[in-house]
């Protein structure tokens, strides 16, 4: 996954909840240098919270992506947006020099 373009992640779910897996294995596939090129934010929700788990994704041109995840939003689907728009960051900045 390409994390050099985005500068914020802001993640909250319950930890007990199967919804939640998509932000844990999101979280655990950061890089191990991602809290010194980013800053992340976890929040933790109780274990009787109907919240359901959301993702924020900020990257260097401002855009911010808004994800509720659940049954439908896989850790694929996530990787591939963020990789997509990551993409585009990269072509813009070589065609600059």
């Amino acid at each position: 996954m390409l994390t050099r373009y985005l500068t914020s992640l802001n993640v909250s779910f319950n930890p007990f909840s199967p919804l939640s897996k998509t932000p844990r294995v999101l979280l655990a596939m950061l890089p191990p240098n991602a809290r010194s090129t980013m800053q992340i934010t976890t929040k933790m929700l109780p274990r009787e919270s109907t919240e359901p788990p959301t993702l924020e994704l900020k990257f260097k041109d401002g855009k911010l992506m808004k994800m509720e995840v659940g049954k439908k939003l896989k850790v694929q689907d996530v990787v591939h947006e963020v990789e997509r728009h990551s993409r585009i960051l990269k072509r813009e900045e070589e065609l600059k020099g």
